[in-house]
């Protein structure tokens, strides 16, 4: 049995701990569990560090469970929020649910015949039966709310950082989170939970219930809240969050961002989110350094969160996508991309929108790049490029200046590529 511990923290993923945590993971095959607010129906890269830490968990061994809080979602954790969240319906929380418990399945094995075969479990289960007044006598009573004000998450809601008052509905919550681990303690042999350092407060919370109520240890455990080396949060772009599904944001999108990472957040990153171990890691990042201009770091990088959050296929087809724009590709790489992947790749190029019935006809190419669209100030400049070879259609040099561009030529049935030397494209859209 590896020591879990010890690789979340050479992997950097170590923030808060119980004492006695490491010696009890090291004792015995444990139970723990990490959970994951349905807020949405997908997981974004914000929930990954989370996420390895189950897997990391199961491969040293022990037994995950990735607790859905189908409850604790219809009131909002207050955990470094500065407003109360929306409160979403039972039939939107079932599909987010059953969403994200897809997702989990690239990660940790759900069904595996091992004794630590990993289990997904929901709140709601076991709080929707509950009454007001059962809670209110049974549990409300062993927590003051002395101890219930004293935590970060609550005086940050009062005072100071945020000072905009809480309701009930969420002040409940440490409560709720605390009867969690109560419950898996009681119910599952689950002995320590896991979670973001947001979560320490209500964690400890959920070990005074237990303390209180059956006198079992229960041990806590959680790691950093992952940043960028610039202070900027981790998983945002000018577009909102990094999604795990691809609908929301593409594979290609996906993979590009881990590419773009810098230097040093690479060397953090491929620590928290592969299963890479020390020595591979450690070996690469010494590779990256003797030749940083080359990026092994961020392509390794991206290659690992790729695959192991879409498929091999996936990471293949952004690689090839990103040479498109970057390296040397063909037409018929370009055919072969699906329409949104081609826009995506080409977002913020410079388009032009001409007429599919007047390409139908074919147009003589210094009339479409100097008259139709002004890709180039005039004919003249648009001949000089061309008989210099220094212009492409498709991806494919354009050497005759006199025939014409027509329909053929279009890619997906719509769009011209254009490029001027190795960095300038045109998108044309037959309308």
């Amino acid at each position: 049995m590896k020591n879990f511990v010890e690789e979340l923290r050479w992997r950097g993923m170590l923030q808060d701990m119980i004492p006695g945590t490491e010696e009890q993971l090291l004792k015995e095959m444990t139970t723990a569990y990490l959970g994951i607010d349905p807020t949405a129906d997908s997981l974004h890269i914000g929930h990954l560090c989370g996420i390895m830490m189950l897997r990391h968990l199961q491969r040293c061994g022990h037994k995950p469970i990735a607790l859905i809080g189908g409850a604790t979602g219809m009131i909002g954790d207050p955990s470094g929020k500065s407003a109360e969240r929306n409160l979403l319906n039972e039939e939107t929380l079932a599909h987010n649910v059953a969403c994200i418990k897809h997702q989990l399945e690239h990660f940790i094995d759900f069904n595996s015949s091992e004794p630590n075969a990993a289990e997904l479990v929901n709140n709601y289960d076991w709080m929707k039966d509950y009454t007001f007044i059962d809670f209110a006598r049974n549990i409300g009573k062993l927590i003051t709310v002395n101890y219930m004000m004293a935590k970060d998450s609550v005086k940050k809601r009062f005072n100071g950082e945020f000072n905009c008052g809480m309701s009930f509905t969420e002040f409940t919550y440490q409560l709720l989170q605390g009867y969690d681990f109560y419950y898996l303690n009681a119910h599952k042999g689950c002995k320590l939970q896991m979670g973001g350092s947001d979560q320490w407060g209500n964690i400890t919370t959920g070990m005074e219930l237990i303390k209180k109520l059956t006198g079992n240890d229960a041990f806590a455990l959680t790691c950093p809240l992952v940043t960028k080396a610039d202070g900027t949060k981790f998983g945002k772009t000018e577009k909102g969050n990094i999604w795990l599904s691809r609908e929301y944001t593409s594979p290609y999108q996906f993979y590009q961002f881990w590419l773009n990472v810098s230097d040093e957040d690479a060397k953090r990153y491929i620590k928290i989110f592969t299963s890479l171990e020390r020595e591979e890691i450690e070996a690469l990042i010494a590779e990256h350094d003797e030749a940083p201009h080359l990026r092994l770091l961020q392509k390794r990088l991206a290659e690992e969160v790729t695959v192991m959050v879409h498929s091999r296929e996936d990471y293949e087809q952004a690689v090839e996508a990103t040479n498109i724009l970057f390296g040397k590709a063909t037409k018929e790489a370009l055919e072969k991309l699906d329409e949104a992947t081609f826009l995506q790749i080409f977002d913020g190029v410079q388009q032009f929108r001409i007429s599919r019935d007047e390409l139908m006809a074919g147009i003589p190419p210094l009339d479409l790049l100097a008259e139709k669209t002004q890709i180039f100030p005039s004919k003249g400049e648009a001949r000089k490029m061309i008989v210099a070879n220094g212009f492409s259609m498709n991806k494919e040099k354009l050497t005759d200046p006199q025939k014409p561009i027509d329909a053929q030529a279009l890619i997906d049935g719509k769009y011209i590529l254009f490029q001027k030397g190795k960095k300038d494209y045109f998108l044309v859209i037959a309308e």
